[in-house]
């Protein structure tokens, strides 16, 4: 995750599937450790891109982030970049960054990995890493009467609806 306020880069590392319960779980991880510098804001934006565990047809990302919405009573924003434009994310130059410091050496461990991650610097920063050791189940899908209950915070775009969602809570 990065914060394009100050240019701090969050890495989480998962030893499991990248799941949607593992997206939700890292971005409410980084609102807990940093909720605090954001008391003056009513809207919380995240660009995404469209992979599996992030498109806005997954049934357990909407569950999970009108949950979380819902916890944090805040309005969610998600921006969806097109498929072959991550040029323009931010976050895909920090993986650049990190894949070139950590050209051609062997990751043969997590530990390996997540002390390459935070040694690098991203602006002049270093990251804060964190490793994930939670389990995540794959394929798990939200009923369609149960996802009802969702829908209501769940507002699409009226202009691009497949690429900018709204979360209201309730």
């Amino acid at each position: 995750m990065l914060n394009t306020n100050n240019d701090q880069l969050a890495i989480y590392m998962g030893q499991s599937a990248e799941t949607s319960d593992f997206i939700v779980d890292c971005l409410s991880d980084w609102w807990q450790k940093n909720q605090w510098q954001r008391s003056d804001f009513d809207e919380w934006m995240i660009n995404l891109d469209s992979g599996s565990a992030t498109r806005s047809d997954r049934t357990q990302f909407i569950k999970r982030l009108v949950e979380l919405s819902q916890k944090i009573d805040l309005k969610i924003r998600l921006v969806y970049y097109p498929p072959y434009h991550s040029k323009y994310n931010p976050i895909e130059r920090c993986w650049a960054a990190l894949e070139n410091y950590w050209h051609g050496t062997i990751l043969d461990s997590v530990d390996a990995a997540i002390e390459w991650a935070s040694n690098m610097t991203w602006k002049n920063i270093s990251p804060i890493v964190h490793l994930v050791e939670t389990t995540y189940e794959k394929g798990v899908k939200v009923l369609p009467e149960d996802l009802k209950q969702y829908f209501p915070s769940w507002q699409r775009s009226d202009t691009l609806p497949k690429w900018a969602i709204t979360i209201v809570p309730n």
